[in-house]
């Protein structure tokens, strides 16, 4: 019944297992891939015909985790999965990005790959298995791929490389990161790093690209018996081919005037003249004119590549190492906790920083379970930044994407937790574009957060790398164009300190790059990051002393463990008090830890007083603030240190003989009490004759022994005194 194929090896101290032919049959390709207990179901189908007019490659990647992998049910009413999650977006993409490059040049049909988590060992991330388990399911569908690629992870520690680690080794490594390439090279790198060097970043790809051979080997042997016939490649057609000439022949002179344009709008709206003068003649002809949108692109690009080779200079003028103007400016936004504005040429970043309590943190349910996360950074690109119009709505997968990479970039130099114990959200809007914006949001994040007064370890800044690879030479470009991007063979992002690198994200348009091209871009980049760095030194060098007037001040105290129950309340109530009364946002975790977050310094010195005082113990002979909460015939009882009460006996309410106790005092009298002792039931002893009831002060060698003198000090104000 089932045509069952598997391969099975060795690799990273671990089982990995790709096995085809039992599930999912009716897709091009299917292949279930099991590393560890994590296990990825992979599919590939692809539209045997283009829709007319189609004029790009419609690929989809979709992954999907589903809970049940870990064994659990979905938070939420609907109790089912629902939209992606960001994890799920991110791998998405990360898929994506290294098998796109594979697959012929004018294939137009569209193609969709699926990858479904169906369990999770909680050791070994299914990401790396997804890339591998689609690549394998491309590689047997038949569908046109150049592949097949293979994945790994790469962690650092105690100066050595380790091979897909697993989370608990990833928790002691200083480097996460993850790669993907063929056997020729790598096509797709990202990473988070904690201030590494530039040859240990190389030494990983490098040593990533060996380990993941043994895997496209297998694959390549799985296809030799389980393998699709292939799909016959599109060819260039004799009539393609003359009117690509055509094109050339009408478009090439003004398309290279237009590049001369040294700015952005000007330069595409010659672009787009030249684009129209020339549909237009091939229209007169009776020539296909979407079948020429593709020849368009293809002579672009020929034009401005071949520009960059022949004389050193890019489209705006400058040679390959320079970056553009860069302009710095912090607090622009007078009520933000901090703000940066970070312009670099014609690429503009508005970040923000907010800072907020625990109650603020992001709750992630993930199916390694649930955490929280003080560190947010979300990316907004408007159409205006492109000077466009378009739909606004949710953030897409690319500004997910560029969100998390400037993420990665800032995360390993925040301070740790216990001491700056503030939720940190940055907003980046980018106001302008053409070139990274994600390595401006890095810049500016940066800035913004030092403005607010959070203790980064070093300023971070980030640049990103293009290249142009011809077979008669290439040339790495510093601080890209959108143009050059859009035209160019690589898109290498490097962002990092004056000590190393902290985020690497490299994805390659070409079948592969060489050790060299690597080297050197990371060895430019190297370059332009310190020069950025100088410029943004201009605006802030460091953290400000302190957070902005505006943004909460938090104050950490430690109580008892045991004593929290009594700072709660039964049902919550005491903590809602103290939050109503005083205003302030308070969190309380298991070990003791109390935070207390308020904009005014009298407010949260209320609150810490309150909770000190129902965690701190009484002491005989102390003098306490305290409040009648009932009376008795035999006494008062008073409310001190926020939850203790005691007994005033009636012969401690006055130096002299009491007939009632409401002669004395009435519910909610405040009232200064000095603690005596406890009864035979360990109860609390008070007195208040032994107290000055004005100024607090301890008068019991003036009073002497019950029923001494000094009887008017302690007469109530509506009573006569003695005598009178």
């Amino acid at each position: 019944m089932f045509n069952y194929f598997r391969k099975e090896l060795d690799w990273g101290g671990r089982k990995l297992i790709l096995e085809t032919g039992k599930m999912a049959r009716q897709a091009d390709g299917a292949v279930l891939v099991r590393y560890g207990d994590t296990i990825v179901l992979c599919t590939a189908v692809g539209a045997r015909s283009t829709r007319p007019g189609q004029d790009f490659f419609p690929l989809t990647v979709n992954y999907q985790e589903k809970t049940f992998a870990a064994g659990k049910i979905p938070g939420g009413f609907f109790k089912r999965e629902g939209r992606p999650t960001e994890k799920e977006v991110l791998t998405s993409r990360l898929i994506d990005r290294p098998i796109r490059p594979l697959f012929p040049h004018g294939f137009r049909n569209e193609v969709q790959v699926i990858a479904t988590v169906l369990s999770h060992d909680l050791e070994n991330n299914p990401d790396v298995v997804a890339m591998i388990g689609c690549s394998a399911a491309l590689t047997l569908s038949g569908i046109p791929f150049f592949g097949p690629i293979a994945a790994a992870r790469v962690g650092h520690a105690n100066g050595q490389y380790i091979l897909n680690p697993t989370a608990a080794q990833l928790e002691g490594s200083a480097l996460d990161l993850v790669l993907a390439g063929t056997t020729e090279g790598v096509l797709m790198v990202e990473s988070e790093a904690h201030e590494l060097p530039e040859d240990v970043m190389l030494g990983a790809v490098t040593f990533g690209h060996s380990a993941f051979q043994p895997v496209i080997a297998a694959i390549i042997e799985l296809a030799e018996r389980a393998a699709k016939e292939p799909w016959a490649l599109p060819e260039a057609s004799a009539e393609a081919q003359a009117l690509s000439a055509k094109l050339d022949a009408l478009a090439r002179a003004p398309i290279t005037a237009a590049y001369g344009e040294r700015e952005k709008q000007a330069r595409h709206e010659k672009i787009e003249a030249a684009k129209k003068a020339a549909f237009a003649t091939l229209a007169a002809e009776g020539a296909d004119v979407e079948k020429a949108k593709g020849a368009f692109k293809e002579l672009e690009a020929d034009i401005v590549r071949n520009a960059i080779l022949d004389t050193g200079l890019r489209i705006d003028g400058r040679d390959t190492r320079t970056v553009r103007p860069i302009v710095a400016e912090v607090g622009v936004l007078p009520r933000a906790h901090g703000s940066a504005l970070f312009t670099r040429g014609e690429t503009q970043a508005l970040c923000v920083a907010t800072l907020g309590t625990g109650q603020d943190e992001q709750i992630i349910d993930a199916l390694e379970g649930e955490y929280r996360e003080h560190f947010m950074l979300h990316y907004n690109f408007p159409p205006y930044s492109v000077g466009e119009t378009g739909r606004m709505g949710s953030p897409g997968r690319r500004e997910i994407g560029h969100g998390k990479l400037a993420w990665r970039a800032i995360h390993p130099l925040l301070p740790a937790k216990d001491k700056f114990p503030y939720t940190l959200r940055i907003v980046s809007e980018i106001t302008e574009s053409n070139g990274s914006s994600s390595m401006a949001t890095v810049c500016g994040s940066s800035l913004a957060l030092m403005d607010a007064g959070v203790p980064l370890l070093r300023p971070v800044a980030g640049i990103a790398m293009g290249l142009i690879k011809e077979d008669r030479g290439f040339a790495v470009l510093s601080d890209i164009l959108g143009d050059e991007d859009h035209l160019g063979d690589m898109d290498f992002k490097v962002a990092g300190t004056e000590k190393g690198v902290t985020s690497l994200q490299m994805d390659i348009k070409i079948t592969s790059i060489t050790p060299e091209i690597m080297r050197i871009a990371l060895d430019q980049a190297k370059d332009g990051r310190m020069h950025i760095l100088g410029e943004m030194a201009r605006a802030l060098t460091g953290a400000r002393d302190d957070v902005a007037a505006t943004a909460p001040r938090i104050t950490v105290i430690n109580v008892p463990k045991e004593k929290i129950r009594e700072v709660i309340g039964t049902g919550g109530k005491v903590i809602r008090e103290i939050v109503e009364q005083t205003g302030c946002k308070i969190d309380i975790e298991d070990d003791g830890t109390i935070k207390i977050a308020s904009t005014e310094q009298e407010r949260a010195q209320a609150a810490i007083d309150w909770i000190r005082g129902i965690v701190a113990e009484p002491e005989v002979g102390a003098i306490y603030n305290g409040k009648v909460v009932k009376t008795a015939e035999f006494g008062a009882f008073v409310n001190f240190l926020g939850s203790k009460d005691g007994l005033v006996h009636i012969s401690e309410l006055l130096p002299g003989r009491v007939n009632k106790t409401t002669d004395v005092v009435n519910v909610g009298d405040a009232v200064k009490v000095k603690m005596i002792g406890f009864d035979e039931r360990g109860k609390v002893k008070l007195s208040m004759r032994v107290v000055d009831q004005a100024t607090g002060a301890d008068i019991t060698e003036q009073v002497g022994p019950k029923g001494g003198g000094g009887r008017d000090r302690f007469e109530r104000r509506d009573q006569p005194a003695a005598g009178e």
